[in-house]
């Protein structure tokens, strides 16, 4: 049984359907591939699963999806273009205040909202804000000089960063007592409100294609969907393909899966379900997935949906997508083919990957696809061979460094 929620997670509307018994860590995490929120005792005790909810500070384990119906949530990939929590991290490295890193997206999350709440705080104050938030290897001495750096800065520089440091659609008060921390579990001897102070928020302690003979298509163009009710992509590829011969090929099923990278058949192409075989590398770890698949055709508009599911019994990782094509012809007598890509990924496998490399996977399979598409229209042999691990992370390393060379520039 599932139940239909409507959340805003970073700014972005989502729609989708839960399990009651689903934790809003497990959801954004596996659902929304938002892995920068990390799951430690799964208690409410060591904070590394904190997220913003409404505003607030809030355990994301604890805390039932069904029950963030109609709120904000704000994961630490919602700070990308914060400024304050840039000086945060600034001075996390500057004051080495993480070691492995596990418990510090947690930990600037509290810090960012200690320092927007009580700017004047000192040493004891910031420990104690800070004291819901476990962490095994720094010794807490790093950290509390790091927050402690950014409040000094801020009240030399004033509050305009922490006015520019509110949610994606502005800061919401914080009213929602479903989730209010000090409902859940108070902490002892807690120091007195200092007058005229706001009042302590409680800790809990809880491409090239290479394709002889055939002209490299263009790159696919990506852009991210509005508002998806599974996190995806749409791309739209440049074939140098006539559309009737790009049509007639994606007609053939037999030949659409042997033109992804790692993909086969396991049943005969007219079956309903079709029985279909994914062999995936992220990092380490190397999965095959198997499940069933249907696709359907419009001939008419040009037009197709590819639905599967699959399940990998060596990571024990589950996975659903859903594909939408188009083929239309393009100014250049080639063709366009647009994908648009939503799926889930759940297990092992979403918990070590991040969406870096789950997005370099998705862009080297789509590249691999439209080789592959263009020589198979050629009559000339695909490359069906599975995409290596260290490629995906080579990619992954380069999107960054764009990335950072992207924002440096400007």
């Amino acid at each position: 049984m599932t139940r239909s929620i409507s959340l805003v997670v970073n700014g972005r509307s989502i729609e989708a359907a839960v399990e009651p018994r689903t934790h809003l860590a497990d959801f954004v995490r596996d659902a929304l591939r938002l892995t920068g929120t990390h799951l430690g005792c799964e208690h409410g005790v060591c904070g590394a699963c904190t997220v913003l909810i409404d505003g607030a500070p809030a355990r994301s384990c604890i805390a039932y999806a069904i029950a963030c119906d109609g709120v904000e949530v704000r994961t630490i990939e919602g700070f990308d273009d914060d400024p304050l929590m840039q000086a945060l991290r600034d001075a996390f490295t500057r004051h080495h205040a993480l070691q492995c890193g596990y418990c510090t997206p947690g930990m600037l999350i509290t810090a960012h909202d200690v320092i927007q709440r009580l700017p004047g705080a000192d040493e004891a104050r910031v420990r104690e804000e800070l004291s819901g938030n476990l962490c095994r290897c720094t010794g807490y001495v790093g950290i509390v000089e790091a927050v402690r750096s950014v409040l000094e800065e801020t009240q030399v520089t004033g509050s305009a960063m922490r006015r520019e440091a509110a949610t994606p659609s502005g800061t919401i008060p914080y009213t929602n007592a479903r989730f209010a921390p000090h409902d859940a579990l108070p902490v002892l001897d807690a120091s007195p409100t200092v007058p005229n102070e706001p009042a302590p928020r409680r800790s809990m302690r809880t491409t090239p294609f290479a394709s002889p003979g055939v002209p490299p298509p263009a790159a696919p163009e990506r852009r991210a969907l509005a508002a998806p009710e599974a996190p995806g992509s749409e791309y739209k590829i440049a074939l140098p393909i006539a559309l009737d011969t790009l049509w007639s090929t994606l007609r053939d099923i037999a030949t659409v899966v042997h033109c992804l990278p790692g993909a086969s058949l396991g049943s005969p192409a007219n079956a309903d379900p079709l029985i279909l075989r994914m062999t995936v590398a992220i990092g380490p770890i190397r999965a095959q997935f198997e499940g069933v698949g249907r696709v359907t055709f419009d001939d008419r508009q040009r037009t197709g949906v590819i639905e599967g599911e699959g399940y990998d019994p060596r990571t024990r990782s589950s996975s659903e997508g859903r594909i939408g094509f188009s083929a239309e012809p393009s100014h250049t007598g080639g063709s366009v083919l647009s994908l648009s890509l939503q799926y889930t990924l759940k297990g092992p496998l979403a918990q070590f990957s991040r969406g870096a490399v789950v997005d370099a996977v998705i862009e080297k399979l789509i590249e691999r696809f439209a080789a592959n598409l263009a020589s198979a229209a050629a009559g000339r042999e695909a490359d069906a061979s599975p995409l290596g691990g260290l490629g995906l992370a080579a990619a992954a390393s380069w999107r960054r460094l764009r990335r950072w060379l992207t924002s440096s520039d400007g």
